[in-house]
């Protein structure tokens, strides 16, 4: 156990943030509103400088979670406040101290008040408001990451469903009248999605701790590895479906999916970026965690069948996409089918797969926040989210179009940038153990390409369409932003082993706990002999 609480502090500084922040004066001009921009902008600094403490006191290979704390909370259930890192939640807990900077910095006017023409105030919003919801959900899912305690993962993964509900409906893109209502939509089939599904995961809990009375993941999984624990066939069926269904709407999977088209389209490109790069990747972390760990046998029954619906979002999500009109609905179609790649290595069940979904996490989240938040800008520049409503905007803005292509670049997975590394080792491992299902998603690369390219060849290159000529290239704030998103892309493409020797024990330990070894390559070599003959030799 550490003797400092490294990891409470980095879930308590943003959660003190934002009650700070949404404790100061409102804002009454534009300079009081900056001042109310900075103090939850230094907040989530000092996070990500503590993030990077606990990273670089993390030792790979170590102790299976490290910095652990455990208090006692309610001991009649046997519920305690326990945190603890392994190698796949410290790389999680430091990409999402990394981008929650950068989305308040994109979102620096996000919350300004909206006026029409007139000059009469549409929307008169509370700025300080807006930046102390993002600072509590960055608490929330940082705190989900960290938790080892089955009940307090639950708490927090419901939890942050509420100030993300705020972020959607309270301080979405739309103004009024319809638009109005199509933002309040999105943001109550978000939170009803994801109840749903965390009321059928309550279910699950409650089924769990009926039966091994503690809600300590260590103690679950320590006793399954000795033996000293056994589930039944149906209830260990039963509860993996409980957990996996509320999994697969955070992620989200197909065919569970359908509101984040909704709640991205509405949401401005900062909390899209939130929702996307840092929310969804709580239900993908948590299938490596809990279902696999939790459930090891139910996992390998399941596996195929998640396999199916992973390799149904990668095509669905990648077709959708390509016959998008709305640049932000473009994205958020491209997202299911990167979540479906990530899904894919999770339950492919090889070390390659997982790794892959892993680094794959990390990678999308730099490659989406990088692409999104460059397409904000030229939105917020151009008022429209329409795809036709654009063209020639290289001529007119050449270093947010080189950004945008970069950021497009990565999103379809370019040799030399982040995600090619991660996408190519999660086909790999399905490949070993699921050919057929592994030769079926790539095509979600050739559709990648074709989405991708097809949105700069309309957006960027031709002639400068009328209402265009007067978008302004990248301002020195937006460079802050997009500059080191890009560069980490390049260093992730170039050299991930930093990241992957983190993952890889982490990774190999859940194999070991599901009972999963990588498939034997088979290898048929013709050698040649002294003497002229040939013989085959083959192994496994």
């Amino acid at each position: 156990m550490s003797s400092f609480p490294w990891l409470t502090v980095t879930a308590a500084l943003p959660a003190v943030g934002a009650i700070v922040t949404a404790a100061l004066p409102a804002a009454t001009n534009s300079r009081s509103r900056d001042r109310n921009k900075v103090v939850p902008l230094v907040f989530s600094v000092a996070t990500l400088a503590i993030a990077s403490i606990v990273t670089a006191r993390f030792v790979p290979g170590g102790a299976r979670f490290q910095m652990t704390e455990n208090h006692s909370w309610i001991s009649q259930f046997g519920i305690s406040y326990s945190l603890g890192v392994d190698g796949i939640a410290v790389v999680l807990v430091l990409l999402t101290a990394v981008l929650v900077p950068f989305v308040m910095l994109a979102s620096w006017h996000e919350a300004d008040p909206i006026t029409d023409d007139s000059g009469t105030f549409e929307r008169n919003r509370r700025t300080q408001g807006f930046f102390a919801l993002i600072l509590a959900v960055e608490a929330m899912v940082v705190l989900s990451f960290e938790a080892t305690d089955v009940f307090l993962f639950y708490v927090f993964f419901e939890a942050m469903l509420i100030p993300m509900y705020f972020l959607i409906g309270g301080f979405g893109d739309r103004t009024a009248g319809e638009d109005a209502k199509q933002r309040s939509y999105a943001a109550v089939k978000f939170l009803l999605y994801n109840l749903l599904g965390g009321l059928v995961m309550l279910a699950a809990v409650v089924g769990l701790y009926t039966i091994t009375h503690t809600f300590d993941l260590v103690a679950i999984t320590d006793a399954l590895q000795n033996g000293t624990l056994h589930f039944s066939p149906v209830a260990e069926n039963a509860l993996f479906l409980g957990f996996m269904f509320a999994f697969a709407v955070k992620a989200p999977l197909w065919p569970l999916h359908t509101w984040l088209p909704n709640a991205m389209g509405e949401a401005t490109p900062g909390v899209a970026v939130l929702i996307t790069a840092v929310v969804d990747k709580v239900g993908t972390f948590a299938m490596l965690r809990f279902c696999l760990q939790l459930f090891p046998q139910a996992s390998k029954t399941f596996a195929p069948t998640i396999l199916v619906l992973a390799v149904i979002s990668i095509i669905y999500g990648a077709l959708l996409a390509v016959g998008q009109k709305d640049i932000k609905r473009l994205v958020a179609y491209a997202s299911i089918s990167h979540f479906g790649f990530i899904i894919l290595g999770i339950f492919a069940l090889t070390s390659q797969g997982q790794s892959g979904a892993t680094l794959y996490m990390v990678n999308h989240g730099v490659s989406t926040a990088a692409w999104l938040l460059v397409a904000g800008f030229l939105m917020s520049r151009r008022g429209s989210r329409l795809i036709s409503d654009y063209g020639g905007v290289q001529k007119v803005a050449p270093v947010l179009a080189g950004t945008f292509l970069v950021g497009g670049l990565a999103i379809l997975s370019l040799p030399g940038l982040g995600p090619f590394v991660s996408e190519f080792l999660v086909l790999v491992g399905t490949f070993e153990r699921y050919p057929a299902l592994g030769i079926v998603a790539t095509a979600g690369i050739v559709l990648a390409a074709l989405y991708v390219l097809v949105l700069y060849q309309r957006t960027m290159t031709g002639p400068v369409k009328p209402g265009n000529e007067k978008v302004a290239d990248l301002k020195a704030r937006e460079l802050v932003v997009v500059a080191p998103l890009i560069a980490m892309l390049l260093v992730l493409g170039i050299y991930p082993k930093p990241i992957a020797d983190i993952v890889n024990p982490s990774v190999n330990t859940t194999l070991s706990q599901v009972g999963r070894t990588d498939p034997a390559p088979h290898v048929n070599v013709a050698i040649t002999n002294t003497a002229g003959s040939t013989n085959s030799g083959g192994g496994q």
